[in-house]
Parts: C-alpha cells; structure tokens; sequence
C-alpha cells in the first residue's frame, strides 16, 4: 500500500470513529467508569428498527458492524422497484445486468462476468440464506418478499461459496400461525404491461400452517424493432416477456423446542429472450458515443428471439432448540432449464442509416441451451441469545450437475465459415467446507469476533468445443462455395446429440456425419446437409455441388468431373473437451466492537472471501493454462453505527470506511490455440479467449447512512458511497485490435492504473416519504432518486487502440467507446389506502435514462446491456 493510499484510507477510519462524537456528547453517562452505559431515553418517532441476517441470526441492524441494506417488500413496490435489476436504483455500490438470461451482480466493483459453465458468480445470490449457484430466472423469485437483503464486503466465513464481493439474499414471506390472512393485487403499466400477484396465509392449527403465493407479469423492456424489409419486418424485438410463478411454504411446530419448514417453488420465463444491441457499426459510422445513440432502436434479421426458461426448487429446514445450543439442518434442491435463441440483429439505427438498403435475408444467429441441477446442505449448530460467547459451527455441501449447450451460426458468409459449437452433456461441481464463527463479550462495552472457514472445491466437465466450418471448392479447384445454415424452423441438436466423443473421428464421412448430427431439425433454406449429405453417407465423397441465387458468390462455379461433387470438401469439427480442477482455501475475519454509549458503536475488522477457480477449454497443441485459481480479496474495515435523538425523533448514522486487497484476479486473455511449431519461428493459427490469474487491484472508499423523521411525517433515508479503484497488476491481449489477417491475434495492453468497469466514484440514494391522513383513509407518496457517477463499461478504460502495424486510434474512432457518463434515475410512488383497499400509482426511470450496465466487446463487437426504460402505471391491492 503507497503512503497516499494509507492517508487517505486513514482519514476514511478517523472520520467514521469520529462519527459518534457529537452523540456521544450528548450521551454519554455522568460516570465514565460506569461497567455499562446508561439507557437514553427513546425518542418518540423515527426509522424502526430493521432486522436482518448479516451474520446468520437475527439482529438489529444497528447491531450489525458492516454494511448490510436491507429493503422491506412495501417499500420495495412502493418505490416502483418491480424487477431485480431495479433494486440498484436503491443500493449504492450495486450493479445487476441481465446478460442472456444470467442475472450478473457486482458489488463494489467486484463480481464475475463469466457466466459460461467455466464460471462462477463473484456475488453469492441467496434465496432464504440459501446458496444459489446459477441466478438464471432470480427475478422470477421476487414477489410475496419480506424484505431483501445486501450485505457488502467479502462474506467467505459465514457465507462462503463465491461471496467474494458480498451477499444478496431474496428472503421470503413466512406462514403464520395466528391469522387467515393474503392479499391480492392487479397492476396495469406502460409497455403494454399488466401484472398480476396474490397470497394467502391459512393457519391449519395452531403449530401447523402454509402460505401459498402467485405471481404472473407480461412486459417489454422497451426495444423496437426498426426494419423495413421482410421477413425482419415481422420480428418481435428483444425483451418481451411473459412470466409466472407460484410458491407454498409449509411452517410446523409439533412442540416447542421443534421447528420444521418447507418452501416449494416453480417459476417460468418466456419471450423472447435478453440479448444486447451491437454499437459498433454506428459507433464507426457516425463518431456518436452510447449516450449520442438510441440503443432501443435495433435492426433485426433473421431469427426471431425465443427464450424459456422452467426452474423449481425445494428448500427445507429442521431446528431444535437445547436450551442454550440451537441446530438448523437446511437442504435446499434447484433445477434450471435454459434455451434462447437469441434475437438477431445488424445493430442499432442511427442517423444517415439507409434502412432500405439492408440484407434482412440473414440468419446468422447464437443458441444457448443450460441445464443445472444443484443440491445444497448445511447443518449450524449455534449459541442461543444472550450468552457472553455467541457462536457458529457448521458444515456446507454443495454439488451441482450441468449440461450446457451453445451454438453460433455464420449465415450467407462467401465461403468457408459456417459456426462454432461448445457442447457439453456432463459438467460437475462439487464443493464442501467447515466453518466456525463467534463473537465474545470480553467487557459489557467490548465484543471482539472472529471465524474461520476451510473450503475445498472440484470441476470437471466433458463435452465438444472449437468450430463448424466447410470450404468447398468449385471449378479448377476455385475457393469456395457458400452454405447457409440456420434459416426459418432451424432447430440445434446441442446436448440432445447422439454422440460426443470425437476422439476417432479422423476420416471426411466421419466429419460431415458429426456436423449433420448437430442439426435436430434444418432450416427451410439451409444447404448443408444437401452439400455434404452425400459425403456423410457415403454415396460421393465430393459431396454435392450446386448453386442458388442466395449463396451465389459470383466468382465460383461447380466443377464438370466430380460426378456432381465439389473439387475439394475440407470439413472442420469441433474438438474434445475435457477438464477439470480442484482447489484448497480458507477465509477468515476478526474484528472488534466498542460501545462508547448507548446506541454508539464503532468496529473494526478484517476478513476474507474467495470466488472458485475453474479451468478453460481444452485445445490440442495449445499453450492454454489449463486452470486458473480462485480470486482471494482482503478487506480492512472500519466504521461506527449510531442512533440519536433529533428533534425528539430517533434518527440512524452510520459511516464506514474500507480499504480492498483485490489478488489472484482473474483477467480474460487472448492466448494461442493453433501454433504451427514446424516454422521458425513458430507461427499461431488461432487465438481464444480463456481465463488468467494475471491481475491485482486495490480498491478503498467508504459509504454513510442517514436515516431519520421529521415533523408532518416525512421521512428521509440517504445512502451514499464513495469507490475509487485501480488495478495494480495485469497484461492482456487488446481483444478490440484483434487481427483476424495474423490468425487472431491481437496486441498487449497494460491495465495498470485502470479503474475497475462497472465502478462509480460517486453513488447516492436518496428516499424521501410522507403520509398524510386524508378522509377515511391516508395518502402516502415518496420519491426515489439515485445518482451514479460515471464509469468504465470494460478494463480498458477507453483507452487508445493500437493496433499490431502500430497504428493508433481513439477508443470512439475504433469503434469502442466504453465510458457511460454519470446519471440521474428517478422513481416516483403515490397510493392512497382505506381499510384493506389500497391505490397506488409508479413511475420508475421516469427520466427515461438510458444506461449501459455491461458490455462485450471483440471484433467488430461492442454489444450493450441496459437498464430497463421508463415504466410506469397503477395497481389495487387488497388485503385480507
């Protein structure tokens, strides 16, 4: 750590110590050598009390020393917050992005990309305390809540598997025993959205009862589908969306020391499907960034999207009571059914653009298929309240089983290039650990805390990965002749394939067998198999030539003297994959907490996290690393929690102050798949994409809380942080200057210096509330803005491309302008409620803010990931 650093970290902690100052002035006792604070007297109104499961029991969140949100459901739909993505609206620091279906979450910063087989998440998501590998179809899971849950900072003792940069937890409403109670609602929007949602609590005896909850939304997410030419003129565009989902939870008491819970759930999501829109052909065309652009207006060919996606789950839990010692037995089983095709496009409109002159005719398109089925136990034993020595002991076990399926189609190509296929039918995780957490009460004002976790984790996987490809010669042996592959009813085999092992293969009629048995049903117009079915079978081995006016390249003719066949049939297959990996680790925290005065609490701690490491895809002859290690992050934290009067009212500050040691950070790289060792010097004939250990980062900051009431029942509650990150380490391939000419290579680029992508400097959240009596009833409205400054999209930072001939451009001249300038959202509620009959009205992104939360960037690929448009309506909600 440099002395700027260290200052600057220093002046964080002394401020957040100092916090409790002007309060304790206040506050503190006549006798200072008094062995307990007195009790101050309780201001007459001000923010409840939250409670929250930070460090797995039940405590004040004023009790908490860390950073934990926590948002109530009634808030939650209050503030127009009706999808996960929305909850950053709400919590600094946070950022959530749908890429393909895979909910990705970062906190601080901090998080994962790689939502492929080969990755894991950086910020464990939960549902009910429990570990959720795969946040596919998670927003499928928030409605009926009882509040929603964020805690900050590394999470790896109590939390472990994968909570790197923190936690994010869905818990859900309970039954009751003392009520026959529900609601229902109906909600109408802009969109052409509609909503529905209900719940009913029965109590079947007086330990016995269940709840059972619905939930259904039809919605888009505002993107328009601009061509004018057909068959595209017909397309559904991008995020349409009808989902549904159900859930019954059982709560039994048969005595007094045995609790025993069961939570069902089914959900399913369809449409048509979550993929980004490319800027790259409008970048180049026009100079204009992101912000310039209208990232909603996409030309669509091709493909029509398509997406399901069916997910289940069983979650279980046992507790007994022994007096001093309690035990909690969870079990949790989850099961997720992928598929998209995704929505074809040729980019974004933008001025000058001749949609006119467009080919619409091109089926080019990805498939994604994902399966997982995942198994989660723990058994804690724990200390029962208030005990001097409070403490954790448990066991985890996690073991998911996945088959994955991905397939990219090249349509109307000239030659040579059909697709690339990574298929895998067996991918496996397993991971278990032991861990033991306390906190001890060494004076009535001092608790000192700490744990240890030991975790130990295994991957392996088998499957297919590398390209389809045919280049098929005409007349004196010209190159090549076109296929087409994936036009309208083309349906993939990808894991409902006959066959992976590709080991034997080595023969043309082997090869164009395997590539026929990856098609489950052809396209109306491919030509694939009608080329090279003669080859698979065995009747010509040069196949079958011909032309058509759609793959008619103009300068390649079918040769006279191959009895109807090519002159040449090169066919391509993919390659085996097998991997695997296994990694040792342990995390650990200790830390103190010092009550000055009642109500005034500061702490200190350090503590740990890991993400699991993995392996990369396999390639013969390749100087691929075949594994890379788990990320490991250290987090030094301070702060104070405080409760004050004000004006007769009880109001909340807390501030904390972090510094990160971010090691072993995981950078995706370019690196040789094809080298040629039989030239001097060697030469590379294909470059990957895979996964290095080859960064580091430090990143410090701090976040305050302002929570209070004022007269004629307002409320205010303002979070704010302050993030600055630098990577201190890492060398990766420039993929933006990639060289298709030198078999894909691309130059190096040095990140030290860069900020983390996705991390605003500045973060803040503010909530103000009122509610009045009005009539018979009472009217309420609040008011949600968040401001986020600006921030990097990719760790290039926008910085100059330079390419392989030494030729410079700008980052927006090159096509990849990744910065997205700081914005405003601003969500609005009203309702009015008498009785049980509640009206409300929302406006959420009122502005209409357009923002990027993630991108992908390659050769000529700069594809965004957005918030979601402005939506607003009403909805009645009665409760019983």
């Amino acid at each position: 750590m440099n002395r700027g650093i260290w200052k600057r970290s220093m002046v964080l902690a002394l401020l957040s110590t100092c916090a409790a100052a002007p309060a304790l002035a206040q506050e503190a006792p006549a006798d200072q050598s008094a062995a307990k604070p007195a009790a101050a007297a309780q201001p007459k109104d001000g923010p409840g009390d939250i409670i929250v499961t930070a460090n797995r029991r039940e405590q004040n969140l004023q009790d908490v020393s860390g950073v934990v949100q926590a948002l109530g459901s009634d808030q939650l739909r209050k503030d127009g917050i009706v999808e996960l993505r929305q909850l950053q609206q709400a919590v600094p620091g946070l950022s959530i992005a749908n890429q393909e279906g895979n909910v990705e979450i970062f906190i601080r910063g901090v998080g994962s990309a790689n939502n492929t087989e080969l990755g894991d998440p950086g910020a464990a998501p939960h549902l009910n305390g429990t570990y959720i590998p795969r946040p596919r179809g998670l927003g499928l899971m928030f409605y009926d809540l009882e509040r929603v849950e964020v805690n900050k900072g590394p999470q790896g003792t109590l939390y472990g598997r994968n909570a790197l940069a923190g936690t994010l937890n869905i818990i859900t409403a309970k039954p009751k025993f003392d009520s026959y109670s529900g609601y229902i609602q109906a909600e109408f929007g802009n969109r052409n959205s509609y909503a529905a949602e209900g719940a009913v609590n029965i109590p079947i005896a007086s330990n016995f009862a269940i709840r059972a909850a619905g939930y259904y939304v039809n919605r888009d997410y505002g993107f328009r589908n601009v061509s004018t030419g057909a068959p595209a003129i017909g397309l559904k565009p991008a995020g349409l969306e009808e989902n549904y989902a159900g859930r019954l939870s059982m709560l039994w008491e048969p005595t007094s020391r045995l609790t025993i819970s069961v939570i069902g759930d089914y959900g399913k999501e369809t449409g048509t499907g979550y993929p980004g829109a490319n800027i790259y052909s409008a970048v180049e065309a026009t100079g204009l960034t992101a912000s310039d652009l209208d990232l909603r207006r996409v030309v669509y060919r091709g493909l029509q999207g398509k997406m399901t996606n069916e997910l289940w789950g069983v979650q279980g839990k046992i507790a007994y009571d022994f007096d001093k010692v309690g035990m909690e037995l969870t079990g949790s089983y989850r099961s997720v059914d992928f598929n998209q095709v995704n929505a074809s496009s040729d980019g974004i409109d933008y001025p000058g653009r001749n949609l006119a002159t467009e080919q619409y005719d091109n089926f080019s398109g990805n498939f994604w298929q994902t399966k997982s089925q995942s198994e989660v136990f723990e058994l804690r034993v724990f200390a029962k309240k208030g005990q001097r020595f409070r403490w954790n002991l448990g066991a985890f076990y996690f073991n998911e089983d996945q088959q994955v399926g991905y397939l990219a189609l090249a349509d109307r190509g000239y030659c040579c290039y059909s697709g690339t296929e990574f298929t895998m039918p067996d991918v496996r995780g397993k991971s278990h650990a032991f861990y033991a957490d306390g906190t001890y009460d060494v004076a009535d004002r001092l608790r000192v805390l700490g744990g240890i976790r030991y975790t130990e984790e295994s991957k392996s996987r088998y499957g297919i990965g590398g390209n389809w490809a045919l280049t098929l010669g005409g007349a004196n042996y010209a190159c090549c002749l076109a296929t087409r592959l994936g036009t309208e009813g083309f349906v993939p085999a990808l894991l409902s394939r006959p066959n992976f092992d590709v080991s034997k293969i080595n023969t043309p009629q082997g090869m164009a067998q395997f590539l026929i048995q990856g098609i489950a049903s052809p396209g109306a117009r491919d030509t694939l198999i009608n080329q090279i079915g003669a080859i698979a079978n065995g009747t010509n081995p040069a196949g079958n030539c011909f032309t058509r006016p759609d793959i008619d390249n103009g300068f390649v003719t079918c040769p006279t003297n191959t009895n109807g066949g090519f002159s040449y049939a090169n066919l391509t297959i993919p390659g085996q994959q097998v991997g695997s990996a296994a990694f040792k680790y342990a995390d650990w925290r200790l830390g103190f907490e010092y009550d000055l005065s009642t109500g005034h609490m500061v702490y200190g701690k350090v503590s740990t996290g890991h993400k699991a490491g993995g392996f990369n895809d396999s390639f013969n002859g390749s100087t691929v690393p075949e594994t890379y290690r788990p990320e490991k992050l250290i987090v030094y934290e301070v702060g104070s929690r405080n409760t004050f009067d004000v004006m007769g009212r009880r109001a909340v500050f807390n501030l904390t102050g972090f510094y990160y040691d971010y090691k072993d950070q995981v950078f995706q790289d370019l690196t040789c798949i094809n080298l040629d060792t039989t030239q001097t010097p060697n030469v590379c004939n294909g470059y990957s994409l895979v996964n290095r250990n080859i960064g580091a980062s430090r990143l410090f900051g701090a976040e305050a809380e302002f929570r209070v009431a004022l007269p004629y029942h307002f409320s205010v509650d303002v979070n704010a942080a302050y993030l600055d990150t630098r990577i201190t380490n890492g060398e990766v391939a420039d993929v933006r200057a990639l060289d298709n000419s030198a078999g894909g290579k691309s130059p190096l680029i040095s990140l030290v210096g860069n900020q983390l992508p996705l991390a605003s400097k500045v973060n803040v959240s503010a909530h103000i509330a009122q509610w009045i009596d009005v009539g018979r009833g009472r009217f309420d409205w609040q008011v949600l803005a968040n401001y986020r400054s600006a921030y990097y999209l990719t760790q290039f930072n926008n910085k100059d491309v330079v390419f392989l001939n030494g030729t410079r451009q700008t980052a927006l001249q090159a096509g990849f302008p990744d910065r997205q300038p700081g914005f405003v959202t601003l969500n609005l509620g009203a309702g009015y409620q008498v009785n049980n009959v509640r009206i409300e009205a929302w406006a959420s992104n009122l502005l209409n803010v357009q923002a990027s939360q993630k991108e992908l960037a390659g050769s000529a690929l700069n594809i965004r990931f957005l918030n979601d448009a402005r939506t607003y309506g009403a909805r009645l909600r009665l409760t019983f």
